[in-house]
């Protein structure tokens, strides 16, 4: 009789710097089997690596995010949602010439066109696939519903316009939409390159008296809104002071610094520094 012979199976030895991952979705002290990764990370890193080109190939589900605005409780400030396209045909002509995705459809450009009012519209809202499709699909409705709160409970009075849900679409497609509406603010929602750990985030990106061909530097970016990044409540709490701050200042960019989370901002701080310019003068 032949005797079977085990395979030798190697030993995972641990990394000194595990600990600290339990503060990072970053790859770092996987250990090793031998020379090679441990099974386990080496499958979690297939599977993140298959999580991020299913993001890119995903479609933005128009309809169920139509759905969930007309549901909202603040629905009355935007009675109509668009649909709109950008100049790329389809998905691989969008990720092949990013130029295209940056420029509205002439159709999409008189319809909208066809919505300007004689006061224009203070901020458009457009909700955009991005590179990451599956991450609008999740948290754009939720995200709209908790900003219109916040400049609802802020009393801005700003008017809006209709809704914009943008397919093939990169940021500043953005400028586009709001020339054609002749809106003063526009608020892009949408997917971010996804990473190996975050194939569900969200960026925000905002610019004041967008044109086109406006450069980056003019615009002021929230990124990583997700549920293990930026919560969505905290985003619309930063966005809503953005946007209010650059109301008040009429810029954007580089130019318009968040200090949203500084203590100075909080009515104690304020008294604090009250006082104590008042006893050094």
């Amino acid at each position: 009789m032949s005797k079977t012979t085990k395979a030798p199976t190697a030993t995972v030895t641990t990394n000194p710097w595990q600990t600290l991952s339990a503060f990072t979705d970053a790859r770092i002290a996987l250990g090793r089997a031998g020379t090679s990764l441990p099974t386990r990370a080496l499958l979690d890193f297939q599977l993140s690596h298959a999580q991020a080109i299913d993001a890119v190939q995903a479609e933005l589900d128009a309809s169920a995010i139509r759905s969930g605005l007309q549901a909202l409780s603040y629905r009355q400030s935007h009675p109509e949602v668009y649909d709109v396209k950008s100049q790329a045909g389809h998905r691989q002509q969008y990720l092949q010439r990013p130029d295209l995705g940056r420029k509205l459809s002439e159709a999409d450009t008189f319809a909208l066109q066809q919505q300007r009012t004689e006061q224009g519209f203070d901020l458009a809202i457009v909700i955009a696939d991005g590179l990451s499709a599956s991450a609008v699909n999740q948290h754009a409705v939720a995200f709209v519903d908790a900003l219109l709160k916040e400049i609802s409970f802020a009393q801005c009075g700003w008017s809006l316009a209709p809704i914009c849900l943008a397919q093939q679409s990169r940021v500043a497609l953005g400028d586009d939409i709001a020339r054609a509406l002749q809106a003063r603010m526009v608020l892009m929602v949408i997917g971010e390159r996804p990473g190996l750990s975050s194939p569900d985030s969200v960026g925000l990106y905002f610019t004041w008296q967008p044109q086109p061909g406006c450069d980056d530097a003019k615009r002021n970016c929230i990124s990583n809104v997700r549920p293990k990044g930026l919560s969505i409540q905290n985003a619309a709490k930063r966005c809503q002071y953005l946007m209010q701050e650059s109301y008040n200042k009429q810029l954007s960019g580089v130019a318009l610094k968040d200090r949203s989370d500084d203590a100075l901002l909080t009515g104690t701080a304020q008294s604090e520094i009250f006082l104590l310019t008042s006893t050094t003068k």
